[in-house]
């Protein structure tokens, strides 16, 4: 397998999950309406909500780490970041990685598979309210987010790798932007005229440009 189709794979693999587990979120938000009517309207609230919530949300926030990784978009502070030269990047990102990313990754791994086996165990139950749900299945999520946003962690240091190699940082895949929705919004509006169409979707480009604010090569398409 070539260093591009090992990368192919794994942000794949990293964006199937990350979009799976985002549909968590329809699920917190059905929750919570509901609830809300019950609560307010038919003055019956559940006393176990609140560790639900906690859990679906929770799932939701580990499994799309991965994800999150493979699109580069997890937050740094990149004053200084962003001015550097590609091999310069990734010399300090291999180390960070190496350094922090690691070993604090492994520990969560090696931490959350023996919380998850203990809780698995004694069938564990939330005892933030008086009649708490079972939580080890949301143990459970704790050693395979981990081990996910490891296997993406991989991806990014052999992206270091190559970027030390050939002065250019690996294509990613692609998704969808803000910057797409503004083109396609602009596409069916009536009201822009090219000209404004095209300069509107320049500064979309350089403003998502800037925030990025590291050289990610060509987008592969998904």
């Amino acid at each position: 397998m070539s260093v591009k189709s090992l990368l192919r794979t794994i942000d794949g693999i990293s964006t199937w999950v990350g979009k799976a587990a985002a549909w968590l979120i329809i699920v917190l938000m059905t929750v919570v309406c509901v609830e809300v009517f019950k609560r307010y309207i038919m003055n019956m609230p559940t006393s176990w909500i609140f560790d639900l919530n906690n859990m679906l949300y929770g799932s939701l926030f580990m499994l799309c780490g991965a994800y999150t990784l493979a699109q580069n978009a997890h937050v740094r502070g990149d004053f200084l970041y962003s001015s550097m030269k590609p091999r310069t990047q990734a010399t300090l990102d291999l180390v960070l990685y190496f350094v922090f990313f690691i070993p604090g990754i492994a520990a969560l791994v090696y931490a959350g598979f023996y919380f998850a086996v203990d809780s698995w165990r004694i069938a564990e139950h939330s005892n933030v309210t008086a009649d708490g749900p079972p939580v080890y299945h949301f143990k459970a999520v704790i050693p395979i987010a981990g081990a996910m946003i490891m296997l993406q962690g991989i991806a990014e240091i052999v992206r270091c790798v190559v970027c030390l190699q050939t002065g250019e940082w690996p294509s990613r895949l692609k998704d969808v932007t803000e910057t797409d929705v503004i083109e396609e919004q602009l596409a069916h509006s009536e009201h822009v005229d090219e000209e404004s169409r095209k300069v509107a979707i320049e500064q979309a480009h350089k403003i998502d440009e800037t925030a990025r604010q590291r050289g990610m090569g060509g987008d592969l398409q998904t």
